[in-house]
């Protein structure tokens, strides 16, 4: 079984890669791009079939260099940036890369798991999966939503192999390093810490008090156990597996939250009983800055992922890890 990953040396994909692997899957096709050459230690210790950049991938494809030879794809390259200004590399790299890959896998009857985003529902306060409640922000979320749009047509005709789009809401986790600032709050609270044992949260806004923001973080570890669920379902009628969905844990919680489990899973490390959020703030351990003027109107102060879909139509029953949980396996790692 032959299978390609875009973005392969990038968060999500390298995860992915690691779960294939230890399930015994080695015939991989490795697709990014690595002009970030510090991105290649997530391939490191990982076993694929070969390496091809992006732009000779998706060049390849439309040569029909690949026709009939590909099994399955999951397709998690994309410029994630959500502050990133340049609509016309955002829609080229994110919408119209996808749609020919998206072409192939169905004129190949190839199936195809890709990463959409809970940043298409933007200023809506309905997170569930369909086209009235998504209402992007920036740039990123409008690739996203458009290309979910593309997808929902082909399901609307029919499809000749299954789809799935996963709307990934703030994932944290392992061999986020290179993302500098767009990596997860878990991690850059976790280096602020270890430096100078205070971290840094931003003040109310939009009727939420300091650090009440709230979103739907979910641990790379419970993704990728959604990606495999689909993986490993893709056999069933494609009408049926196809479809896209929300992959949060169902969950909100506070940016006060985040970082108290944060800072309590690195003081477990030290022998050091944990704080609760008085007297973390009380001994300086969580402090407030002003929220930035530039993000005003991008920022989604609250995301929670409806799972009705998933669990009804996508049968994934598993639970969640807890924020808890997740960031105390994923402070393990980072300490080690």
């Amino acid at each position: 079984m032959i299978i390609a990953v875009t973005g392969a040396a990038g968060f999500i994909g390298s995860n992915i890669i690691k779960e294939l692997n230890k399930r015994g899957f080695y015939d991989i096709i490795a697709v990014d791009n690595l002009t970030n050459g510090d991105k290649a230690k997530n391939l490191s210790d990982l076993e694929i079939l070969d390496f091809i950049d992006k732009e000779d991938f998706i060049q390849a494809i439309v040569d029909g260099e690949y026709n009939n030879q590909l099994d399955y794809i999951f397709h998690q390259g994309a410029c994630s940036a959500t502050t990133e200004s340049d609509g016309r590399y955002m829609m080229k790299n994110n919408y119209e890369y996808s749609c020919l890959l998206l072409e192939y896998a169905q004129k190949n009857e190839v199936p195809m798991i890709y990463a959409s985003s809970a940043a298409t529902y933007g200023a809506s306060e309905i997170f569930i999966e369909s086209r009235e409640n998504e209402i992007p922000l920036n740039v990123y979320g409008y690739s996203k939503m458009l290309f979910d749009q593309t997808v929902r047509r082909y399901f609307d005709a029919g499809v000749r192999s299954p789809i799935v789009g996963l709307k990934y809401f703030n994932v944290y986790g392992h061999r986020e390093f290179h993302k500098g600032r767009m990596a997860s709050v878990v991690l850059h609270h976790f280096k602020q810490y270890q430096e100078f044992g205070t971290v840094k949260l931003f003040e109310g806004c939009q009727g939420y008090g300091n650090g009440e923001q709230s979103r739907d973080f979910i641990s790379v570890e419970d993704v990728v156990k959604v990606n495999m669920h689909f993986f490993e379902n893709h056999t069933q009628s494609p009408n049926e597996i196809s479809g896209i969905f929300n992959c949060g844990t169902g969950n909100a919680r506070s940016f006060n939250d985040l970082s108290l489990a944060t800072v309590n899973a690195c003081r477990k490390h030290e022998d050091l009983k944990p704080v609760d959020l008085a007297t973390a703030i009380e001994l300086g351990i969580i402090e407030y800055i002003q929220f930035p003027g530039d993000l005003a109107d991008k920022y989604q102060c609250f995301t929670q992922s409806d799972n009705n879909n998933i669990s009804k139509f996508g049968k994934y029953k598993s639970e969640f890890l807890t924020l808890e949980q997740g960031i105390e396996n994923y402070v393990d790692l980072l300490i080690k």
